[in-house]
């Protein structure tokens, strides 16, 4: 939330109800300090400034800030205060935000007014770096610039190109607007070009194309995405030795798609959450143009629950469904399918090492999937005490069972109804279980490193008993 301070000016002799129900002595070293009931000290808010202000726009800055003249009572002053902040650092102006609050002055002032005052430091007008992100189970070496606040209503402009440890690479240029509003919205527009290589299925891909996104919140917690993405994407083998399966999906397609993001997060840690859940619904329509048409469904939910002191069991869900359109002349991909095994989705299996797979090894793809985990979390057992704040706290030892299962046609199970799909879903299952080491990367990634027993399995599925590492953001 910032520095958040508190003063009163020694020279002022009215003191404000909410100050005379508090008396100030000194304490003895023993003695406990008793709590203060924030919610019952009557306060208001008389004036805001903002100081540090040279090409943002007041509009903007006044959207932020203007709920703050409706709290009733101190801790409604600070609760306020701190979503303003989240506000302000939303726009992408400031680098430093910091908040005072005093005791209201002047001849305007009442017995319970108090006066916030937002610190704000804006960004240059161009900014880089050199940076490091992780992402799919792999590293990348980031150079971005940017032109933050060009028009001094939040509007910036940013130039990134990544370089990954597997060989993949991207470059973007987007423009990014926010939208006045209590809905926290923005409009952006990029255009990128992104180059992968995936030995798994014996293919490379590159794409280029232009992506269109309106971001909006319909509650506080409620986040929406509407997009639209139109791009070229040019699919070639790998390596010689490339089954004909994927030889004869090689070339170039168009894809133009409309796509919903609907997330909810109400996890208190991106790493290691102890509290709080995940929820997040992905929808897809291709085919508004180019030659490829397809719907597409994908959940992912997470939930997180605390047992003791950092001891926390965790279950999550992850699953998809995809169908052609109805007009025949419209074609899916490989790069559209669905793909399941690796440390990030089904421990104890290899990348896409669940599935179907061409005579030759190489992996297709699926139209329907599901996975599911349960694990347990835990401090590491030599941790001194109850002491926190160290290298330990980096680390978690982690148990896990892992179970899912894909389909590759979806017409196998769906000519006799629902029931029969699920059923053949739950057929058939793969299933593994370990336990390892978490390290939390900073406030970025999570890195685990397990000792996978994998139990239920295809013939034709290939498994990684034994150690496996994993680097990513969202693990199942």
């Amino acid at each position: 939330m910032g520095t958040v301070h508190a003063k009163a000016d020694e020279h002022f002799k009215e003191i404000p109800d909410f100050a005379q129900k508090q008396t100030i002595r000194e304490l003895p070293e023993k003695e406990q300090i008793k709590e203060v009931d924030l919610e019952g000290i009557r306060a208001r808010v008389d004036k805001i400034n903002v100081d540090g202000l040279a090409r943002t726009k007041n509009d903007i800055v006044e959207d932020c800030i203007r709920e703050l003249f409706k709290a009733t009572d101190f801790q409604d002053v600070l609760l306020k205060a701190h979503r303003a902040r989240v506000k302000l650092d939303e726009l992408g102006c400031f680098k430093n935000i910091s908040v005072f609050i005093d005791t209201s002055k002047g001849p305007k002032s009442t017995p319970d007014g108090l006066e916030v005052t937002f610190n704000v430091k804006e960004h240059k007008r161009l900014t880089g770096g050199v940076s490091t992100q992780v992402g799919n189970n792999e590293g990348a070496l980031l150079v971005g610039m940017r032109a933050p606040n060009l028009f001094g209503r939040g509007e910036r402009v940013q130039v990134e190109y990544s370089y990954g440890s597997k060989k993949t690479t991207n470059f973007n240029v987007a423009f990014i607007k926010p939208i006045r509003g209590r809905h926290r919205s923005a409009f952006t527009t990029s255009v990128f070009q992104q180059h992968s290589e995936w030995p798994p299925s014996s293919y490379k891909l590159i794409e280029r194309g232009v992506l269109l996104d309106y971001g909006f919140h319909s509650t506080s917690l409620l986040k929406h995405n509407v997009q639209w993405e139109g791009n070229i994407r040019d699919l070639s083998v790998l390596s010689r030795s490339a089954s004909f399966d994927v030889r004869e999906q090689s070339g170039v397609s168009l894809k133009s798609a409309l796509r919903h993001v609907l997330s909810v997060d109400l996890r208190d840690d991106i790493i290691f959450p102890s509290t709080g859940g995940l929820f997040k619904l992905t929808s897809e329509v291709a085919g508004l143009g180019g030659d490829v048409g397809f719907c597409k469904n994908e959940f992912f939910l997470q939930s997180n629950y605390s047992l003791m002191d950092d001891v926390v069991i965790q279950g999550s869900l992850w699953a998809g469904y995809l169908t052609p359109l109805s007009s025949g002349h419209k074609k899916i991909g490989a790069a559209d399918a669905f793909y399941l095994g690796g440390p990030l989705s089904l421990r104890g299996f290899r990348p896409r090492g669940c599935g179907p797979r061409s005579a030759d090894g190489d992996a297709l793809g699926a139209r329907c999937f599901w996975s599911a985990g349960v694990h347990l979390f835990a401090p590491l057992p030599f941790r001194k005490g109850s002491s926190k704040g160290g290298l330990a706290d980096l680390f978690r030892t982690h148990l896990f069972v892992n179970a899912g299962n894909v389909l590759a046609d979806l017409d196998i199970a769906g000519k006799s109804g629902d029931s029969d799909l699920i059923e053949t879903l739950l057929t058939n299952l793969r299933l593994s279980y370990g336990l390892g080491i978490a390290l939390r990367l900073g406030n970025m990634a999570r890195l685990e490193v397990n000792y996978c027993f994998p139990h239920s399995y295809d013939k034709n599925d290939q498994t990684q008993p034994g150690v496996q590492f994993g680097i990513g953001v969202q693990f199942l």
